[in-house]
């Protein structure tokens, strides 16, 4: 409480704060976003602390219902906070508390620390927040795997270093990136698991004094277990960094989309048709026509990389149980939380609305050069060693560089002069459809493999669907 000083818990000071240090000390600007979660907390531990004798079931109920309408007035009245002065949303909340039920509200806080309050909340923001970035990422899936059976069999040139490779499925791209996300999901489901663990009853670092069904009141808020370990529990905040980390990796994976997709969509490439509702103009020059939302998630990367720096580096080297310098995990994580869920959002959309140039595409996949490893080893069917097939190619590409021509439509006789293991038709073995038929193997491009993709990514999304109504 209050005291005399006007500090929060400041009954052995005297004086009050230094004001530019209580301004740097306060945390309700920031922290208020999980009352929520603070007034779920509090309901819980009103009837945990009915089953101890601290409180009679009338009291709890009347704190209860206090506490209730607190979150009615947040929900009707959202300018109400920014008018609030207070240290914490827990002194705001036992503020008002006292406020209105007297010394009843100063009851509540009884055998436990803000230690283990604030952890809590932010264990059950964290899980959460992690379904709810779980749920976009496989939104994005979605539009993917859409897009990818939409534009089935549509080749394209593959890269590697950013040069004409091989032909590959253009849909085969697009699901190289939906697998990225489900990765993703996966991470943030788990990240939601290590999160799922209730450090109530875990006191300011050395457990409560009261009797408390720690179990029982995990329960309550929807835990599937207590941490093991008081001073643990108040102190790590590796759930937090794991979290952090997930999106961290779900960042990285859409700036790489991003990528790609500001690429593909260059004149320079054409394979792509960036949508209007996601692109914008230019100020200067009336024909642009700019990826700016893709540019904009490609930025984002690198705020969210600085999110979880940021918490890296206030947590090590820090001594056991809890610090001050743990209320600098909250903004790191609400920053990430907002970024990566708009960015993931927005994806989604753009990809759905993004539309294709098929016969560029086509003609890119169909140039000659992009075929020299199926003809390589197309001679080595005929028993030409592979180092030497890949020697006897690579002249044939340079010879027809020479002529100014194709090397796949250099004379039979020039052909047979590099190696006399080409055959009369020897170019029907060697075209984009059959390029991409012989590489139907699981994790291919071939067609079959790539359909099979597909069905595995539909599979996945509808696994995911049922996870979410079972939530």
């Amino acid at each position: 409480m209050t005291g005399g000083t006007g500090r929060l818990w400041g009954g052995r000071f005297e004086g009050a704060s230094d004001e530019t240090f209580r301004r740097f000390d306060c945390s309700f600007g920031f922290d208020r976003r999980l009352l929520p979660y603070e007034l779920a907390v509090d309901r819980a531990w009103a009837d945990a602390l009915v089953d101890v004798g601290v409180l009679t079931g009338e009291e709890a109920a009347r704190i209860t219902a206090v506490l209730e309408e607190i979150g009615r007035q947040i929900e009707a009245e959202p300018g109400w906070l920014d008018r609030v002065e207070a240290e914490d949303l827990h002194g705001f909340v036992e503020a008002q508390l006292v406020e209105r039920l007297g010394a009843l509200g100063a009851k509540l806080h009884a055998g436990r620390s803000r230690s283990e309050l604030i952890v809590a909340d932010l264990r059950l923001f964290v899980k959460d927040a992690a379904a709810d970035l779980q749920r976009h990422a496989a939104r994005l899936v979605a539009a993917l795997t859409d897009q990818a059976e939409r534009h089935f069999g549509v080749p394209m040139a593959g890269l590697t270093h950013l040069q004409h490779a091989q032909p590959i499925l253009f849909s085969h791209l697009l699901l190289a990136h939906a697998e990225a996300f489900r990765r993703d999901a996966e991470r943030l489901s788990a990240a939601g698991r290590s999160a799922d663990l209730s450090p109530l009853g875990a006191g300011a670092f050395a457990g409560s004094t009261l009797a408390i069904d720690r179990a029982k009141l995990a329960q309550a808020l929807g835990f599937s277990g207590i941490t093991a370990n008081s001073i643990d529990a108040v102190g790590s905040r590796h759930f937090a960094l794991e979290y952090l980390f997930a999106i961290e990796l779900l960042a990285l994976d859409l700036s790489r989309l991003a990528e790609d997709f500001i690429l593909l969509a260059s004149a320079e490439f054409g394979y792509l048709v960036l949508p209007d509702a996601y692109s914008t103009g230019s100020s200067m020059m009336p024909q642009k026509k700019n990826p700016d939302a893709w540019e904009l998630i490609r930025g984002k990367s690198g705020r969210i990389t600085g999110a979880l720096v940021s918490l890296v580096v206030a947590t090590k080297g820090l001594p056991s149980s809890y610090q001050r310098d743990l209320q600098e995990d909250k903004e790191p994580i609400f920053d990430a939380t907002d970024q990566a869920s708009a960015a993931t959002e927005v994806a989604a959309g753009a990809v759905a609305a993004t539309g294709i140039d098929a016969e560029r595409m086509r003609k890119a996949a169909a140039d000659p050069t992009l075929l020299a490893t199926d003809a390589a080893d197309y001679l080595v069917a005929r028993g030409v060693p592979f180092r030497e097939a890949h020697e006897i190619i690579g002249a044939l590409v340079k010879e027809g560089e020479r002529r100014g021509e194709a090397w796949n439509q250099l004379p039979l006789e020039v052909m047979r002069q590099f190696s006399p293991a080409f055959e009369p038709g020897w170019q029907h073995a060697v075209t984009v459809e059959a390029a991409l038929e012989r590489r139907s193997l699981a994790g291919g491009t071939g067609p079959a493999a790539v359909r099979a993709e597909i069905e595995s990514c539909r599979c996945w999304l509808s696994e995911q669907s049922k996870g979410e109504g079972g939530e």
